[in-house]
């Protein structure tokens, strides 16, 4: 709380050269999910005064169940969110100019982890068996890579029964699932937290499926794109951001240590957060914070690859720019 309360006085020494640019140096971040290492490099990047140099004043939103960040963004709560880009292409479809300006994250963390002795070894194996999925835009990988994979989600023996996990592993330890959503950095912990060993389980990396999406852009309002002042911002603020996650990076202890200092929930743990933060790193490793064209086209191939019930219906036009990170990284 302390540090917060350091933050707002920072920004009212700095109010007055915001106020004579109206907002020019004022950003507010709307975070995918809770205060946790998934977003160390943004509290890094605030901690260390990585965005006090380049002159913001950034306000950090922790989400969580209730909050769907393009919503949050669309209603004019938020300057940048960070999304998956399914939920993102399937905002801007469905008529929400979203635009990712920069990609932290390299490769994908989302896997599923199944109990080893229902037999599963394959993809082929999941045919009858139940599978958690989160929803509220977590489902569309899944429903894609089942699609192309030629395995119904309606049940039956030939198909998944897909159960709407909730974010937690209750489903796999109850054994209410043979498989659960699980994120490399997040729900696999909590797996072995609860006494299960690796031996016990098998899992399906996303990545190595070759149905990986990306994950956690950095996303902003296409007609603010448009805005010169609005543009010099966000240059400023990835820089500072890609600063920051290549700090957490060579740094997990101490970056899950600030992380836990932000959190003012209290719910974090500290061996849990600098696992996760291990974790994390391996996931925005390689990136500078720039879009790879590959990487998109990959995601959204398999967004359009979902069969009969796609995710997005049409190759998505002016979906990312590269202005912002060349500009950034120049």
């Amino acid at each position: 709380m302390k540090k917060l309360l350091i933050a707002a006085a920072l920004a009212a020494g700095l109010g007055g050269m915001a106020q004579a640019d109206g907002h020019a140096n004022d950003v507010t971040l709307q975070l995918q999910w809770v205060t946790q290492s998934q977003f160390a490099g943004y509290y890094v990047a605030l901690e260390n005064g990585y965005y006090e140099e380049e002159g913001l004043n950034v306000t950090i939103l922790p989400g969580g169940p209730d909050i769907a960040p393009p919503q949050v963004l669309a209603g004019g709560g938020a300057d940048v969110m960070l999304n998956w880009m399914p939920s993102a292409l399937a905002a801007r479809e469905k008529g929400l100019p979203v635009v990712n300006i920069a990609q932290p994250f390299k490769t994908s963390g989302l896997m599923l982890t199944c109990w080893k002795d229902t037999g599963i070894e394959s993809v082929e194996d999941f045919r009858g068996k139940t599978i958690g999925v989160w929803f509220f835009g977590n489902e569309y990988p899944f429903l894609s890579w089942m699609s192309q994979a030629g395995i119904p989600t309606d049940g039956g023996e030939e198909g998944v029964t897909v159960l709407k996990q909730g974010f937690n592993v209750d489903p796999l330890l109850q054994r209410q699932a043979d498989c659960i959503s699980t994120m490399t950095y997040n729900e696999y912990g909590q797996v072995l937290d609860a006494g299960v060993s690796e031996d016990e389980l098998v899992t399906f990396k996303y990545e190595d499926q070759g149905v990986a999406t990306l994950e956690d852009g950095m996303y902003v309002l296409e007609e603010n794109l448009e805005d010169p002042v609005f543009v010099d911002k966000m240059v400023r603020f990835v820089r500072a951001s890609m600063q920051g996650w290549k700090w957490a990076e060579e740094n997990p202890e101490e970056a899950a240590g600030i992380v836990l200092d932000y959190d003012e929930t209290g719910a974090q743990g500290e061996a849990a957060q600098i696992r996760m933060m291990s974790e994390i790193a391996k996931l925005t490793a390689g990136s500078d914070g720039s879009l790879e064209e590959a990487d998109f086209q990959r995601t959204v191939d398999t967004l359009l690859a979902g069969g009969s019930d796609p995710v997005i219906t049409e190759q998505p036009e002016g979906a990312w720019t590269s202005m912002i990170t060349d500009q950034a990284l120049n």
